[in-house]
């Protein structure tokens, strides 16, 4: 699908009524999807683990669009305890939301690490706790006017992702990058299902995926505090150069994000991301799939086995 001129935010709808929740929204592609969002008067509840960084986000905001309706509240996906006390904060606040991006996420921990709940930090941030959390939300999104939109954040990475069912925690073989490969092909395969899912079921809730490309973020900064080797250093120097000479702006990237967060013409079950040499850059199209990520029998029982893992039924 060709997706006639070059999109932006200005082509949204009016989002004023409407409420939003960003994950990993203090910088990056989240502040600027959270950004977006409320320049088309959506009320933006943006998350992340360090109130600090929090309160600067939301003061840059509405430096930048006076009138906006945003909102700091702290979530950490790598506790399913702290995402189950947003989910009850959050349904004390509001009856319904209309816009869910799961966006937060890790980039190739140099060395294993857990959440809180004994998961592969990468695996358990990026992936498992936004299915927790999607499915605590679900009532919510299922009450929104026009049915909750429930965008994932995916990336390139996912076309060099497998689904290690016999070592989804990495505990026998670690690798940082084929770690946040499995997490991110995850994410995607997460999407397509719970559009399947959603439509068998008649749930009023659309599922949609997006990809920003090669995005100059602070993701491939490490949240870990491990020392890392003379390899890991050279392979992160050189993930730096690469986005920097090849990849786009933060605010470039996340305009496929916006376009399957707001805009009508993003369909349930749509993958988006830019269009350019690689989809690493330029204006925003349909994504291509990995082949991978349309495994029914692979989709289903990483279904299954995230919801034994986090304890969340979702289906």
């Amino acid at each position: 699908m060709n997706i006639a001129g070059k999109w932006t935010i200005d082509r949204a709808p009016d989002l004023t009524g409407r409420t939003a929740v960003v994950t990993g929204a203090t910088g990056g592609l989240g502040y600027e999807v959270a950004l977006g969002l409320a320049t088309r008067g959506a009320t933006v509840l943006l998350t992340g683990r360090d109130a600090a960084r929090g309160a600067r986000a939301v003061e840059a905001l509405r430096a930048r669009v006076g009138e906006a309706r945003a909102e700091f509240l702290p979530l950490d996906l790598a506790s399913l305890r702290s995402i189950a006390e947003f989910a009850r904060g959050l349904k004390e606040r509001t009856d319904a939301l209309d816009i869910l991006v799961n966006n937060a996420g890790v980039m190739a921990s140099p060395r294993r690490q857990e959440t809180a709940d004994g998961f592969e930090l990468q695996f358990g941030t990026n992936y498992l706790g936004h299915f927790a959390l999607t499915g605590l939300l679900r009532p919510q999104l299922q009450r929104a006017a026009q049915g909750g939109r429930v965008v994932s954040v995916a990336s390139l990475a996912a076309w060099q992702g497998r689904i290690v069912f016999d070592d989804l925690q990495g505990r026998h073989r670690y690798s940082p990058f084929a770690a946040y490969q499995q997490s991110k092909l995850a994410n995607l395969i997460f999407a397509l299902e719970l559009n399947r899912v959603a439509q068998s079921n008649g749930w009023r809730l659309h599922s949609v995926a997006a990809h920003p490309g090669w995005a100059r973020t602070d993701i491939a900064v490490s949240r870990s505090s491990a020392p890392q080797g003379i390899v890991e250093r050279a392979m992160r120097r050189l993930v730096r150069v690469g986005f920097r000479a090849l990849g786009q702006s933060a605010e470039a990237g996340a305009r496929p994000i916006l376009f399957a967060a707001a805009a009508p013409e993003a369909r349930d079950g749509g993958y988006y991301g830019p269009g350019g040499r690689g989809e690493r850059r330029g204006q925003v199209t349909e994504a291509r799939i990995p082949p991978q990520a349309l495994n029914l029998s692979v989709a289903r029982r990483l279904w299954s086995v995230s919801e034994r893992l986090t304890g969340v039924a979702l289906s």
